[in-house]
């Protein structure tokens, strides 16, 4: 059923009475994903619709298999109603992570609550063919695996870095080898609705519902991996801008030196605060002949990670520590200026560099009252999430279903 009911809510000919219930059945199930069960009174009231035609949404879907009676209410005194609420595994939904070296899938249900997940899977990103089907093969052995018939999955997010237009499926910085939508090539592959997503706004998203933000509406999220992304959440909403490519927040040509950033410019902020940077930096310094214990445990000094040198400095390693406390440093410069323009109430600094836990934060945070604003940066609260990338492929879990059901946009 769950496919005919589908493709009326996106059917462009469906008019009259037959529209109205079906738009009615979209906000019970919205209603049920946002406030949990209900009894069919309170969504007459919610609605403003009398209880009859609710009861009779409301047996429709359940016939539908999209939601299930929980039974007797817990709620109030006297008689107790029914209780109503999404049938948690009537559909799913799946988000994929594409990282330098790794892949991460996860398998949502409808009530966002994770029945598969596979993380750290050996993976090379090379923007070549080859690699591309490598996360196809990868995708579909995830799916084959959890023995739930295809139709159930009511769509896939895959999120990829660099400039990604999640409304065309175009991506702009990797795959972008073909005429077609990159998402168009993943959907004949997969053969299940695909959306391509950006990775800070996906990690950004999974963030944001993480129950990190009390009562904030603008909130920024800091993504400090290899690159620097940001995610901006204004009013509750994510900002996408024109053409999706907001939040690159990298790519500010803030310093005057002359190293060569990955986008082909000079002087951004990712040459000096960034993963990258961080490894740049580190490296030199030991063909330099700077000590340190990553010296005894890599004779090739070009396969020490981001993650060997964060260890490394939670063992006190003097040299590991000097320069995360530098990238630190200037990455609070570029902080300082969003506070200045953004003027947020929260800013949640992550990514796999924020596991450095002090030896980033007190070098940024210094920063950051350098150069802010005091009369600004006072209404902004900073604090630091030490939940990892793979995180991202639950938020591109959580954009499809929330998506699906119009909770965001």
């Amino acid at each position: 059923m769950i496919p005919d009911f589908l493709s009326a809510i996106h059917s462009t000919s469906v008019s009259g009475v037959a529209y109205k219930n079906i738009r009615l059945k979209k906000k019970i199930l919205a209603y049920f994903a946002t406030n949990g069960n209900s009894t069919i009174a309170e969504l007459s009231k919610e609605f403003n619709i009398s209880i009859p035609k609710i009861n009779e949404s409301i047996t429709e879907l359940i016939e539908e298999k999209l939601v299930k009676d929980y039974g007797k209410s817990t709620a109030g005194i006297g008689r107790k109603p029914n209780a109503y609420g999404l049938e948690a595994n009537s559909a799913f939904f799946i988000g994929v992570q594409v990282g330098n070296d790794n892949l991460s899938i996860t398998m949502i249900n409808m009530k966002k609550e994770i029945v598969a997940t596979k993380d750290e899977i050996p993976y090379l990103l090379e923007n070549n063919e080859k690699s591309l089907q490598i996360i196809c093969i990868q995708i579909k052995e995830f799916i084959a695996k959890q023995n739930i018939k295809k139709e159930k999955i009511l769509g896939i997010g895959i999120n990829l870095s660099g400039r990604i237009n999640y409304r065309t499926g175009y991506s702009y910085s990797y795959f972008n080898f073909y005429e077609d939508p990159l998402s168009k090539y993943f959907e004949q592959e997969l053969g299940i609705n695909t959306v391509l997503e950006n990775d800070t706004k996906a990690l950004s998203y999974a963030e944001f519902n993480s129950g990190i933000i009390k009562n904030e509406k603008d909130v920024l999220f800091i993504n400090i991996d290899t690159g620097i992304g940001l995610g901006i959440l204004i009013n509750n909403n994510i900002y996408y801008g024109k053409s999706g490519f907001s939040g690159e927040f990298g790519h500010i040509p803030i310093f005057e030196n002359e190293i060569l950033c990955r986008c082909g410019k000079i002087g951004c902020l990712e040459t000096e605060a960034s993963g990258h940077a961080l490894r740049r930096i580190v490296i030199d310094r030991l063909k330099n002949g700077g000590t340190s214990i990553l010296n005894r445990k890599f004779e090739n000094y070009d396969n020490i990670k981001l993650n060997d040198i964060i260890v490394a400095a939670q063992k006190d390693d003097n040299l590991s520590i000097e320069s995360i406390n530098y990238i630190g440093d200037k990455l609070g410069r570029g902080i300082a200026a969003l506070i200045n323009i953004f003027n947020p109430e929260l800013i949640v600094v992550g990514g796999i560099i924020a596991k450095a836990d002090d030896y980033l934060s007190l070098p940024l945070l210094n920063s950051i009252n350098k150069y802010s604003l005091s009369i600004v940066n006072k209404d902004t609260r900073i604090i630091f999430s030490k939940n990892g990338s793979s995180a991202a492929s639950y938020g591109a879990c959580q954009l499809l279903r929330d998506r699906f059901f119009e909770i965001t946009s």
